[in-house]
């Protein structure tokens, strides 16, 4: 019997610890034995990396890609892509997905897991033809959540959804650690019953679930699971790769991961961590397991940057307040997953309503863009007061908002002319124009120092 192996260190695993904080130096010497252990495959990239390159880490993250690739040209790389959302937090035109899509693959990914935040999959059909298209493995992703209108039923549906599509795997992505062992066994069983293809689980370790969730998956057939070096695992981030290695082997299970090779990984990650906690970047709080987290139902992602946001404000003495006004929020909302970008919508609006005082008195444009539907189909009913104060007689929006954009691609490369020196520098600005602006302009600098350097010496 086999199960495969997905390793989240250099993705998810930091992006739930620390905030995507952890820049291409800290890891590049260690790429080589990460393609030798035996992983089926590496998530190195999208999620939340692409805005933490440019934004803190200084970083092209397309450059970021290409160096990884290089580094790692036997085992295949894997990102997260929110569907029409991309890599940022509202929708695209479809040209921009497309050749967003085209390019990450062009530049070294093999498997694009798309996932649409309110599971409403019109937001992930570009993307998924985008996908087969370029050459890439197409996963379509469900996001799993727990309220009055989820239910077994409705994931089965989903998944039919997405082999009707096209899909090449399906993907059960439970951002928050509250999917239960019975729910796991239950839910891969079904899902291999209704589509006969493979099914992969991502869940983290936040309320402690994750490792007994993993194992009862794999015994009602699960594929694949997602793990993260141990170094980088447990709390908000995924069970660790080296124990589920051991567990599922006694169980007869074969990975075909190294152990040697786990532990040079592990050990090499050791003292990376070490630096995180010392500095701060890594809060403990964030380590442990916290079964609250089956209440207000907070992906590792989500609790990491809300602690970072209320200590930038010294308030993380509110931050139980936040964590228990987040379900109001979600349920005035319709019960979105808590997934990128809702995540931040909820959390955002969460806190505000918190550290104000008053809920609602200050609304964010995400929020406000959300109730007109740009995101899509809310899962349950809105909050008619809300709607009603936010949008006043304003109609919401009944189709795809991306079906009412016009192209952005050429716009925007002709707007930055010379500044950008690729397609991907124009995707760069299209995702985070203000962010991505700041880069070039100190690229731009930097390569001048250089070259007056360079002259100067000659």
């Amino acid at each position: 019997m086999k199960v495969s192996i997905t390793e989240t260190v250099l993705r998810d695993g930091n992006q739930s610890l620390i905030a995507t904080r952890m820049p291409f130096s800290d890891f590049a010497t260690i790429l080589d034995k990460i393609d030798d252990a035996g992983y089926h495959s590496i998530e190195c990239w999208g999620g939340a990396t692409f805005d933490s390159c440019l934004r803190y880490l200084n970083e092209d993250p397309w450059e970021r890609l290409r160096k990884i690739k290089e580094r790692m040209p036997k085992t295949k790389l894997q990102m997260l892509l929110r569907g029409q959302n991309l890599l940022g937090y509202k929708h695209y035109s479809d040209d921009v997905v497309k050749k967003f899509v085209e390019h990450s693959i062009l530049n070294g990914i093999d498997i694009i897991r798309i996932f649409d935040a309110l599971n409403d999959f019109r937001n992930i059909e570009v993307a998924m033809e985008q996908t087969k298209k370029s050459g890439g493995h197409a996963q379509g992703a469900i996001c799993y959540t727990i309220s009055p209108i989820h239910n077994l039923a409705n994931y089965v549906k989903l998944a039919r959804e997405l082999k009707t599509m096209g899909a090449d795997s399906i993907c059960i992505k439970d951002m928050s650690g509250i999917l239960g062992p019975r729910e796991a066994y239950d839910m891969i069983q079904a899902l291999k019953d209704a589509v006969d293809m493979p099914i992969i689980l991502h869940t983290h370790s936040t309320t402690g679930l994750g490792p007994i969730t993993y194992y009862k998956a794999v015994e009602a057939g699960c594929d694949i699971i997602d793990t993260a070096i141990s170094s980088f695992a447990g709390g908000t981030s995924q069970p660790a790769t080296e124990s589920l290695h051991y567990a599922l082997q006694q169980a007869g299970y074969e990975t075909g991961l190294n152990e040697a090779v786990l532990k040079e990984i592990n050990d090499y990650f050791k003292p990376i961590k070490e630096k995180f906690l010392q500095s701060g970047v890594l809060e403990p709080y964030v380590l442990g397991s916290d079964t609250d987290a089956l209440v207000y139902q907070v992906p590792g992602g989500m609790l990491s940057n809300l602690i970072s946001q209320l200590k930038q404000q010294n308030a993380l003495d509110r931050l139980q307040d936040v964590l228990q006004e987040v379900p109001r929020v979600r349920k005035d909302l319709g019960y979105p997953p808590l997934v990128t970008p809702m995540s931040q919508i909820v959390g955002v609006q969460a806190t505000a309503n918190v550290l104000i005082g008053e809920r609602y008195s200050s609304v964010s444009n995400e929020l406000k863009s959300y109730l007109r539907g740009e995101y899509g189909h809310a899962p349950g009913e809105l909050n008619q007061d809300l709607v009603k104060q936010v949008l006043g007689d304003e109609k919401p929006i009944a189709g795809r908002y991306a079906d009412n954009m016009e192209p952005q691609f050429e716009k925007a490369k002709e707007l930055l002319g010379p500044m950008a020196v690729s397609d991907e520098d124009v995707l760069s600005y299209i995702a985070f124009p203000q962010i991505a602006e700041k880069f070039f302009k100190e690229r731009e600098d930097s390569t001048a120092v250089k070259v007056n350097y360079a002259i100067k010496r000659v």
